[in-house]
């Protein structure tokens, strides 16, 4: 179970025992944000997607979109999603569990700016009922990044 599999993954580091069970989905960023008690932008939502074959993940805050021209920017390629159906293959975790730890080797995680407004944020942790909260710092050593990058736009824009 993936869930298990970041356990292990933060075994011996100071977030040991930090990952968050939830007795109700946090599969979305809605429904997340509901469960812990916190605002739906505060979520860290982790996106994946394909540029040619090769699998990358963008995490992002919970309310901001992925604007196509910035992503098109730093990229050079259109963004591509993951199909639904094979995320799990690409990455390691299902969707509604996608999280930037724990993941297949290759798979290249970036940060986005969007993100730097909060001390705090909660990215998933392997499951659809699981939640991990972490500083930027912890956020950039666990997810051993690549990159931030400023692909999002805020909602109100």
């Amino acid at each position: 179970m993936a869930i298990e599999k970041v356990k292990d993954y933060f075994k011996g580091t100071e977030l040991e025992g930090k990952v968050i069970e939830l007795a109700e989905s946090s599969a979305t960023v809605e429904l997340a944000a509901h469960a812990l008690h916190t605002e739906p932008d505060r979520i860290a939502k982790t996106l994946s997607y394909l540029i040619d074959e090769t699998p990358i993940l963008v995490v992002a805050s919970g309310m901001s979109r992925v604007d196509n021209k910035k992503y098109k920017a730093q990229f050079a390629k259109k963004a591509k999603m993951i199909p639904f159906e094979e995320v799990e293959g690409y990455i390691g975790h299902a969707p509604g569990g996608v999280c930037p730890f724990a993941i297949k080797e290759g798979v290249k995680v970036y940060l986005d700016e969007s993100l730097k407004k909060y001390d705090t944020v909660f990215p998933a942790a392997g499951s659809s009922n699981s939640a991990i909260e972490m500083t930027m710092e912890q956020l950039e050593k666990f997810t051993g990044y690549t990159a931030w990058v400023d692909v999002c736009k805020e909602p109100e824009e």
